[in-house]
């Protein structure tokens, strides 16, 4: 294992959870959104630093994860690879933004403590690779979003329910995964658990309802937060894909693919705008498990890069509606608001982020599409038909989404509705990133490319155990 130089990842899990120590009996809420901010900032440069410096100690294709090297030879908990390098940086970044982002007239509303217990949690679930950590990081995940509940006097009945099964066929799986020892083909006792746990947390269909709960009860903050990072793919990555016989993956990458088609479906239907988002967020997640069915390098890396511009894109697409709700509540979208003249930049950064979300041209989605088409069109070529069909879907949905929001209507109001700093260094920062990936996308491209390897390499190592295809045994050693 190489060494880091400094303890990034402990501070990045550290920073946040003594901040909301500290932020949990502070009452002005100006000053926890301060205090919040100063923090992630901090949480940011810390993971920044991290991928920073496991890439200057060779974090390429064949160098394993990196740790600090504490004293006595105590094996860290906590690692990093080249998988989780970026994610963790777009994650605080995400968790930082999002607290920015927050007006104050619903500083109260959004609880900045619970946020940064959120944040360590899904930074030590991203740097942590034993499977019992993960599972019990992913437990805990739960809790926040139901404690809000909770406060908000909201039901709590559907989330438990799904979240207890994630947790609970999690537990089952793995412990079978354990008594027949991790090197030995496993049988449906521990597989189909897993598998189930899985398409629970993504939200695959029909285990999608938890979502549209959560964003229908819950502040839209904290549900976007919570949905955003894609633990359902980080657990599919990390439980399933290594030890998971091939007719597990394809099943994943079917119910997948329905699940992407049919919520982009749902999405152009909607007449609620948070209802709308969710649906638009599932079709777009579906398609980052659709990647894992291939098994194959392209397919695999375009999966990989999906999930990134995904979490990028919507997430931000998500901070604009948040701010629309803001000023206005919730939105509908039956008939026209027409917005655009008090908030032009907002309607910019919707269509930016929503088109990017689908892979236009000019952006890190577009690239990042291409390269799961192609690898899924090799594999099986309906699902790429599937996959394109969905995208087109999705698309038509964002640009009605737009002229219901920004058009065909004059908006008459009594107090100013401009975007101010804070939300205008959001956006910047979101179309900085988004246009640079899309425009200079080669790094981004190669460090998923490596992530796909590292990945298939581990699955190669069950080959025989596990009846691997023989070209697939090929992709995972970088022959084809």
């Amino acid at each position: 294992m190489n060494e880091l130089r400094l303890p990034w990842l402990e501070l990045a899990a550290l920073i946040p959870l003594v901040g909301a120590v500290l932020l949990a009996r502070q009452r002005d809420p100006d000053l926890a959104r301060k205090w919040c901010l100063a923090l992630g900032g901090l949480t940011f440069a810390c993971t920044l630093g991290a991928w920073i410096d496991f890439a200057g100690l060779g974090g390429a294709l064949d160098s394993g994860p990196s740790a600090f090297p504490w004293p006595g030879g105590w094996r860290s908990f906590l690692v990093i690879d080249e998988l989780s390098a970026p994610l963790a940086p777009l994650t605080a970044l995400l968790y930082l933004l999002t607290a920015l982002a927050t007006l104050r007239t619903k500083v109260r509303r959004f609880s900045f403590a619970w946020t940064l217990v959120s944040l360590v949690i899904v930074l030590a679930t991203l740097y942590c690779r034993e499977p019992w950590g993960i599972i019990g990081l992913l437990a805990a995940a739960t809790v926040p979003p139901y404690l809000e509940l909770q406060a908000r006097n909201k039901p709590t009945r559907i989330y438990v329910l799904h979240m207890g099964l994630f947790v609970g066929l999690l537990v089952l799986g793995w412990i079978f995964v354990e008594v027949e020892g991790r090197s030995q083909a496993h049988t449906l006792w521990a597989v189909v658990p897993l598998l189930a746990a899985v398409l629970i947390r993504s939200g695959i269909v029909p285990f999608h309802c938890w979502i549209t709960d959560l964003f229908e009860h819950a502040t839209f903050g904290s549900a976007l937060l919570y949905v955003t990072p894609m633990m359902g793919a980080y657990a599919a990555v990390r439980l399933v894909l290594p030890i998971a016989p091939d007719w597990v993956l394809q099943s994943i990458g079917l119910v997948s693919l329905t699940t992407a088609v049919y919520a982009a479906g749902l999405a152009l239907v909607q007449r609620e705008a948070r209802r709308f988002f969710c649906y638009i967020f599932l079709s777009h997640s579906a398609l980052v498990l659709v990647g894992l069915e291939t098994v194959s390098p392209i397919g695999l890396t375009g999966a990989l890069c999906v999930w990134l511009s995904v979490s990028l894109s919507l997430s931000g697409f998500g901070l604009v509606l948040r701010a629309l709700e803001a000023r206005h509540g919730r939105l509908s979208l039956v008939g026209f608001h027409g917005v655009f003249e008090h908030t032009p930049l907002l309607a910019v950064c919707f269509l930016l982020t929503g088109m990017a979300s689908v892979g236009f041209p000019g952006t890190f989605g577009f690239l990042a599409t291409e390269l799961l088409v192609d690898g899924a069109v090799q594999a099986f070529p309906y699902v790429g038909i599937a996959a394109v069909l969905a995208a087109a879907l999705n698309g038509i949905a964002v640009v009605q989404a737009y002229f219901n929001l920004f058009t065909g209507t004059r908006h008459v109001s009594s107090v100013p509705l401009q975007v101010g700093l804070r939300e205008r260094l959001v956006v910047l920062t979101l179309a900085a990133l988004i246009l640079g990936g899309g425009l200079f996308p080669q790094p981004a491209v190669v460090s998923r490319h490596h992530a796909a390897m590292s990945l298939l390499r581990e699955r190669a190592k069950l080959e025989t155990t596990n009846h691997i295809p023989s070209h697939e045994q090929a992709a995972a050693t970088g022959d084809e």
